[in-house]
């Protein structure tokens, strides 16, 4: 599929981020967009962009849903199908996602099944509602976003990441899985799994305001923990108050969307890129490149701290980006 024109693409989690910008490009090219997210705010500004940008007849919708819940995606699909008229699609980028939940151990049972359910139940649950509409056109193309944290479950040695990278370990076997039962199944239709590095986003910002964990908002008995595991990691906080902790995690929220190595702009110029390529893998960033090379040469040595120090020195990431 080398050309998204005249196309009806389902995005999700297209209210920010990687979402946005794959929505605005395909619009610019004149698909059909139909999005969702779970904040009504910003699928309204993600509509507005794509409608200034989109050439005239060019159709996109927007819908509130929660992909972790079935019932919901059921109805976002149900909806597609109504509001575009048709009974297929082209494209859908399961792109949904949050963060939190890095501790299986210690980290509160909620935010850590809500994490997972977002991140894989979503695209399960979207793959089940959505494949056979792209299975009922002529050509269609299924694209899974798993992460670096999908082959390395980690942020480095001193961060628990067990939430988030299970559930994109879980979304790249799905994906690759996919390629022969497409291939046996259903020819016509492709598969590609897109592997993100630190891509500039508001995913901090966003779980937290998800899980009711903003930085700005988060209570003193909250902080104490944070403050704990802070200190464990090696940082210096005595005599800091709670509200300067709670600027110092907002700052890096921010910090982790100002001063990624790759704006959100060029990660979906990078995937789309790979859809047209027909790329069943797509890294998408010079530190998913880097990363990939050295788990791959030296497997055994991955989760050790001169694992880590080696590819800060090649990537020039930061512990936590």
């Amino acid at each position: 599929m080398d050309k998204f024109e005249g196309k009806i693409a389902v995005v999700t989690g297209g209210g920010s981020g990687m979402g946005r910008e794959l929505c605005l490009q395909l619009a610019t090219e004149g698909c059909h967009v139909a999005l969702c997210d779970v904040s009504a705010e910003s699928l309204e500004g993600t509509r507005a962009l794509c409608t200034r940008a989109a050439p005239a007849g060019t159709r996109i919708s927007t819908h509130e849903a929660d992909v972790s819940d079935e019932a919901q995606v059921i109805g976002f699909r149900d909806a597609v199908v109504d509001v575009h008229e048709t009974d297929h699609i082209h494209l859908v980028f399961n792109n949904a996602g949050i963060g939190a939940g890095g501790s299986f151990l210690l980290d509160d049972r909620e935010a850590w099944e809500k994490t997972f359910a977002v991140c894989w139940d979503g695209v399960y649950y979207c793959s089940r509602a959505f494949v056979p509409l792209l299975v009922a056109s002529p050509e269609g193309h299924l694209v899974n976003t798993s992460s670096v944290n999908g082959f390395w479950a980690s942020l480095g040695p001193q961060s628990a990441h067990s939430a988030y990278s299970s559930a994109k370990f879980a979304v790249k076997g799905f994906t690759e899985a996919l390629i022969n039962d497409f291939r046996i199944n259903a020819p016509h239709v492709g598969v590609s799994l897109v592997m993100p590095g630190h891509i500039g986003t508001s995913i901090v910002i966003n779980s937290g305001r998800i899980l009711g964990r903003e930085p700005k908002e988060l209570p003193d008995d909250q902080l104490a923990e944070i403050r704990d595991r802070m200190e464990q990691a090696g940082l210096e906080l005595e005599g800091a108050t709670n509200d300067e902790i709670r600027n110092a995690l907002q700052a890096r929220a921010e910090s982790f969307r100002d001063d990624a190595p790759m704006t959100a702009a060029d990660a979906a110029t990078v995937i789309l890129d790979g859809v047209r390529n027909g790329n069943w893998r797509i890294l998408v960033g010079q530190d998913a490149v880097t990363l990939d090379r050295m788990v791959r040469e030296n497997p055994d040595q991955a989760y050790e701290i001169a694992f880590m120090e080696k590819f800060l020195a090649q990537s020039g990431w930061s512990i936590g980006g």
